[in-house]
């Protein structure tokens, strides 16, 4: 399966140097890839593709998800690719982690966390989207955050951030906060106390995991955005460390974002047959919350689009001014 994606790739590499081509031919400042980036936007995804089914952090079909993700966001910025990067190794473990405690609290516990192609379009489908939008309006490459002087480019680059920082945050807060809490965790939306498991349910450690979960993808961002650019003077650009802070801020929204969809329209329930937390009603299931209305994959969508639409906002009005 990973064959075939890869033999998609190569022809839409090819279409889409030519269009960036005809783009370049006829707008100034627009930045066609290099060789070098369209050859690693095909060789990169495919072997972190590979070592996912071998690691089952992927099934097959989410392996070739993932390759098609990681392709548009990688040939848009490098920045964008280590974001992702970080939110798939930090999101794999975090899902593996205390597997068998999650086993007993969980109605659809994936041995190993491994993903499909549902779950790989949901989590890294918008980022991909907008990586798109990104290649359509600027071209390929990293570009310092400037809103002042580069509106569009850095508006497409921290809602990329958002939405990658919102998915890895929300895994945190449901992977590892979720284990890491004594205490049972409140609903979002009455605060009164719920079952864990329970889509919805907000916690001190689940807040705080998540907040870790966006930082580390920003973190990432800001090392490759180092790397990849020279940061002119302040009187040109600002301080780009404050990415870090977005991708922090990003996770936390993003998942209280994941958590009020989740309390309002994604059932739950307790099976006490089973004795867990399932996401469908039936007999002998007693209701604690939602509307059987989304399923995990819909709210995970929703609530990284919501991130991205938001994120850039945050970015350009709260973080910026407050830091620099």
């Amino acid at each position: 399966m990973l064959a075939i994606g890869l033999v998609l790739l190569i022809p839409a590499t090819s279409v889409l140097w030519l269009l960036s081509w005809l783009q370049h031919s006829s707008s100034r400042g627009y930045q066609s890839p290099e060789p070098w980036r369209c050859l690693f936007a095909v060789m990169a995804p495919f072997f972190i593709a590979a070592y996912g089914l071998r690691k089952k952090s992927l099934c097959p079909s989410g392996a070739l998800a993932g390759l098609m993700v990681g392709f548009f966001l990688t040939l848009s910025n490098l920045c964008f690719f280590a974001a992702l990067l970080a939110f798939f190794i930090c999101g794999s473990k975090a899902t593996k982690y205390k597997g068998n405690m999650k086993r007993r609290l969980e109605d659809n516990f994936k041995e190993g966390g491994q993903r499909d192609w549902k779950q790989v379009v949901c989590n890294g489908g918008v980022g991909a989207w907008l990586a798109i939008m990104y290649m359509m309006e600027t071209g390929c490459g990293e570009r310092p955050i400037n809103f002042s002087r580069h509106y569009e480019p850095s508006w497409l680059a921290m809602a990329i951030l958002g939405s990658l920082a919102c998915c890895c945050g929300d895994t945190f807060a449901s992977e590892i906060g979720s284990v890491w809490n004594s205490q049972s965790p409140r609903l979002i939306t009455t605060f009164r106390v719920v079952p864990r498991g329970t889509n919805g349910g907000v916690s001190l450690a689940g807040t705080i995991a998540s907040g870790i979960g966006g930082l580390l993808v920003g973190v990432a961002y800001y090392l490759v955005l180092r790397v990849m650019v020279d940061i002119v003077p302040v009187h040109k650009n600002p301080p780009q460390w404050p990415v870090m802070a977005v991708g922090l801020v990003a996770g936390m929204v993003g998942s209280v974002i994941d958590s009020l969809l989740g309390a309002l329209f994604q059932f739950s329930g307790y099976s006490k047959k089973e004795e867990k937390i399932v996401e469908q009603p039936g007999p002998g299931v007693d209701h604690i919350s939602g509307l059987p209305l989304l399923d995990n994959h819909s709210v995970n969508l929703l609530s990284a689009f919501c991130t991205a639409l938001v994120t850039p906002f945050i970015a350009a009005s709260i973080v910026w001014p407050l830091f620099v």
